[in-house]
């Protein structure tokens, strides 16, 4: 019986977190990074967001993870889905355009980057991608 809860409660929280994967540009770059969303919060403010429904906490924050996901190749990094927020203003210790930070990825989450927190000022959400594989 108990065995039986617990699956069924398995069931239902697999079924009710929702996964989404956005995209930004920061300025000066051609090439869109893709980020992965979890939170079923974060995914409605982003889609709000994008819709105009909101113009609140448009910039897009996160801890960078020194590696590729699957889902954005064009960079050798990406944003832990459990960290990522908006904001509206934050310290300039963590800002850095998409190439530059891309360039100078070895000397991240130092002096730069400290903590390996990422807030890109000039973020910009572009679009909700749906096609990821």
């Amino acid at each position: 019986m108990y065995k039986q809860i617990l699956v069924l409660f398995f069931l239902v929280a697999a079924v009710a977190a929702e996964t989404a994967y956005f995209a930004f540009k920061t300025h000066g770059t051609t090439d869109e990074f893709v980020f992965k969303l979890t939170d079923d919060k974060r995914i409605k403010h982003a889609r709000d967001l994008l819709s105009g429904a909101t113009d609140d906490e448009p910039y897009v924050m996160g801890r960078i993870r020194k590696q590729t996901a699957s889902y954005n190749p064009k960079y050798s990094f990406h944003l832990d889905p459990e960290a990522i927020t908006f904001f509206n203003m934050a310290i300039e210790v963590c800002d850095a355009t998409l190439p530059y930070l891309e360039e100078h990825l070895d000397e991240a989450c130092g002096a730069f980057l400290p903590g390996c927190f990422y807030c890109p000022w000039t973020s910009k959400l572009t679009r909700e991608v749906k096609d990821v594989q």
